[in-house]
Parts: structure tokens; C-alpha cells; sequence
């Protein structure tokens, strides 16, 4: 029980919920500048966001050179995947905005 007391907490901040859901929809790792950019966020509210949602265990991350890019962690459970699925839906109308910035920095990442 305590591991879904702990991801209901991670995911009852509007800012979690919003990463999560570009990492869920944009099936891509992405990194904290990018993070701070599309959500118009502080870098250190972002980090600490993310280290939220690390110990609840819905992202993971990997270094690549210098930077350190952030993914979903795997869904393993009947419980994550209903999570998982549940974010999935939420409208992308309430993201646009957040949607092209991404795509943005995505595509300008691969140049």
C-alpha cells in the first residue's frame, strides 16, 4: 500500500503530473534544461520535482556525456500500467502549449 500512497502523492502536484505526462506522450527522455524551458519552471524546482518522482519510481534516469536525461521507468505492474493509462488521457488540449515547446527542443536537439 505504501507504494501507491507514494505515487498518488508524486502525482497530486499540477508540475509532476505535467512531466509525466510529456515523458508518457512524447515517448522520448528529455533533460532538465528542457524540463525548465517547456514548463516555464526554475531549474531547481524542477530538479527537486524530479527527485520526487524518482523515489516514487515513475522515472529513471541515464547520463549521456554530460547531460542526464529523464524517462519513464517501466511500467511492471497492473497498478502502474492503470496509472500509466489514466495519464495517457488526459486532453492534449490542456498541454499544447507545453506539446510544441517540447517538440521544439526536440527537433533541435537532433541538428
Amino acid at each position: 500500500m505504501e507504494e501507491h500512497i507514494t505515487i498518488f502523492k508524486a502525482l497530486s502536484d499540477i508540475t509532476r503530473l505535467k512531466m509525466i505526462w510529456l515523458l508518457t506522450n512524447i515517448d522520448d527522455k528529455i533533460c532538465v534544461s528542457e524540463i525548465v524551458e517547456v514548463l516555464d519552471e526554475y531549474q531547481y524546482n524542477v530538479s527537486r520535482h524530479l527527485k520526487i518522482l524518482k523515489t516514487a519510481k515513475l522515472v529513471e534516469e541515464v547520463k549521456e556525456g554530460k547531460w542526464v536525461y529523464y524517462y519513464l521507468t517501466p511500467v511492471t505492474t497492473e497498478f502502474r500500467r492503470y496509472i500509466q493509462e489514466a495519464i495517457q488521457v488526459i486532453p492534449e488540449s490542456q498541454m499544447q502549449s507545453e506539446i510544441n515547446t517540447c517538440k521544439a527542443l526536440l527537433a533541435a536537439r537532433e541538428v
